[in-house]
């Protein structure tokens, strides 16, 4: 594994990056948060356009067929700008789980619209995940409970801490699929689900260093600006060393899960727990130099706090995904 992107990846996450910041996603997240979500889905059809939404899903079905060290990387992306809409789900968990059941005509016949960006997609997956996050807006919403797959109806909405992120209760009205392949193909989604969040948290991180450095550079106090002080110095670098001590755990365990390998939950689950970790320091120091201001919407330093509160429970949480990396350790089982 090199803890390196390749030229190409760096390429893709330029592009990626240069896109999302002339679309005003920030715009698009504000009004998404309000329901009204005709810009961001305009963003992911532009997105669509990158290749992005067809990274994980099967070339034989439309798809470019890549690895998931590649989706990573749209991942992160979406997490430095804040993309609003089921981005762990779209982009990783679900063209997993629809690729484990392509044997199923309706799976296989929702994949190229994946790839296409003609179709975002979220899931519940009980009782790790009760709840689909932005089924509202979402064109595919599908239940899987124990070894059965469903198409699903979105039922109440909930609130979240994440205005962007609303949680809805879906009611399975469809039988898909049942047996073993179900409960295997939801496996393999769960992992992927949970790295990209992952990803998602060290974008939402970047972003927020990102914002901590710049305020640092242009707030004075006592006649100098705030980032020559020490301190801000050395709580901004822990930052940033949490942040990169993080993404080769995440790198890692996209090569993992691509090449099905026995440590895979393990190493999804240390990338978890790294990624959280990281966005959290980030979040408490981004308040910490902001002071005050940063808890303001006019900012908008929110879009990124909120997320990141989100997210760390999103897809496991730390205690479950602790225990799982201390189960792979000791041999001993441990409960999701």
């Amino acid at each position: 594994m090199s803890l390196a992107g390749s030229a190409e990846q760096d390429q893709f996450a330029a592009a990626l990056h240069e896109l999302l910041s002339a679309a005003d996603v920030s715009g698009a997240a504000r009004r998404w948060a309000g329901q009204d979500y005709a810009a961001g889905l305009a963003v992911w059809r532009r997105l669509a356009g990158t290749g992005a939404t067809a990274l994980a899903v099967p070339a034989e079905h439309g798809g470019l067929g890549a690895s998931l060290a590649d989706v990573m990387i749209a991942c992160e992306e979406a997490g430095h700008h804040a993309l609003p809409g089921p981005v762990a789900e779209s982009l990783a968990a679900i063209p997993v789980l629809l690729a484990g059941l392509a044997a199923e005509p309706a799976a296989a016949a929702w994949l190229p619209l994946l790839a296409a960006g003609d179709l975002i997609a979220t899931v519940a997956l009980p009782p790790d995940r009760p709840y689909a996050a932005d089924a509202g807006p979402a064109g595919l919403t599908l239940l899987v409970r124990d070894d059965t797959a469903w198409l699903a109806t979105p039922g109440t909405s909930l609130p979240s801490v994440d205005p962007a992120r609303r949680l809805w209760s879906v009611d399975g009205r469809e039988l898909l699929a049942r047996g073993p392949a179900v409960a295997t193909a939801a496996a393999r989604a769960l992992d992927a689900g949970a790295l990209a969040c992952a990803a998602q948290l060290l974008g939402a991180g970047r972003a927020l260093l990102e914002h901590s450095v710049r305020h640092a550079l242009q707030r004075t106090q006592f006649g100098r600006p705030v980032g020559s002080f020490q301190a801000v110095k050395h709580r901004l670098a822990d930052v940033a060393i949490a942040l990169e001590f993080a993404r080769p755990l995440v790198a890692d365990a996209a090569d993992a899960l691509t090449e099905d390998r026995a440590t895979a939950a393990r190493d999804t689950s240390a990338a978890k727990v790294a990624a959280t970790g990281a966005a959290h320091l980030a979040a408490r120091a981004a308040l910490q130099v902001h002071g005050a201001i940063g808890y303001t919407q006019e900012l908008g330093l929110h879009l990124w706090l909120t997320k990141v509160h989100a997210l760390a429970n999103a897809w496991g949480s730390q205690a479950a995904h602790r225990a799982r990396v201390l189960a792979a350790l000791t041999g001993k089982t441990a409960c999701r």
